[in-house]
């Protein structure tokens, strides 16, 4: 009753109200995670201006002066070298502890970790998505996507690797804290399976997801040469295969990760 009081005074209808939160809440979802993909962009780029990045992009949820806005602020002007120090933090979204401070790691199944990244054909980009067992380092779920929804990126990994592993306890899934990692499809589907959520302090500190996105882009994708979406997931199911069962490790006893896992189940 005093929520319409309230509702009523400022001139809006619970409707309206509801419809407006649930926008700004996509915005900051997909702007966290915008954030990681325009360091990546930055980083192969360093001199691609806003608006060519909008371009590629195009994000759902952002237009194209908020987006160069939004690149401003975090200090991505052309003129700048990655003056970008902030945590998702200040734009007031949903953090995790980062509970990998002082974490042992004894087998599978403790820790899996994931990251976002973009991969480019011709004019358009899209989103690959990868969860990882962090003591393993196989690749237990993967997605390609045309977007940056959640429903198309993290959750239809996260149901894949929950496909694959069975019988975890106390299991961890540690994120850059980019939106799709904290909006409640995500939550609820972590919640029902029991895995705590962890973050990064920073977008930064994610090296091992960092490191399996730069593996299979640039020792896979770029020689498969996809050249539509189609092909991208079909090659991209390729590389993950290829990269599981049949890459070596140096820090695996030069195992591939199946390999490895293989031992620890006859030890």
């Amino acid at each position: 009753m005093k929520m319409n009081v309230l509702y009523k005074s400022v001139g809006i209808s619970k409707q309206s109200f509801h419809q407006h939160l649930n926008r700004e809440m996509s915005f900051l979802q997909e702007a966290n995670q915008l954030l990681v993909l325009i360091i990546q962009i930055r980083a192969d780029h360093p001199r691609m201006s806003s608006r060519q990045m909008y371009r590629l992009l195009a994000p759902t949820h952002m237009g194209r002066d908020r987006f160069e806005a939004f690149c401003f602020a975090n200090g991505f002007k052309v003129s700048v070298k990655r003056a970008y120090h902030r945590t998702t933090n200040s734009w007031g979204v949903t953090r995790f502890e980062n509970l990998l401070v002082n974490y042992e790691f004894t087998g599978v199944n403790q820790v899996w970790v994931s990251d976002i990244t973009y991969y480019r054909i011709g004019e358009k980009f899209y989103y690959l998505t990868f969860i990882l067992d962090l003591y393993s380092r196989f690749i237990v779920g993967h997605s390609a996507s045309e977007n940056l929804l959640t429903t198309d990126t993290t959750i239809p990994a996260l149901r894949m690797a929950l496909r694959r592993r069975k019988g975890f306890e106390k299991l961890i899934i540690h994120s850059d804290g980019g939106g799709q990692y904290y909006c409640k499809d995500w939550l609820r589907l972590t919640q029902k399976n029991q895995i705590k959520n962890s973050m990064c302090e920073s977008v930064y500190e994610n090296a091992h997801a960092e490191r399996i996105n730069g593996i299979i882009k640039n020792d896979y994708l770029v020689y498969y040469s996809p050249l539509n979406y189609n092909q991208l997931i079909t090659m991209t199911l390729k590389a993950v295969m290829n990269y599981n069962y049949e890459r070596p490790h140096q820090s695996l006893g030069n195992l591939s990760p199946d390999q490895y896992e293989k031992t620890l189940t006859l030890a």
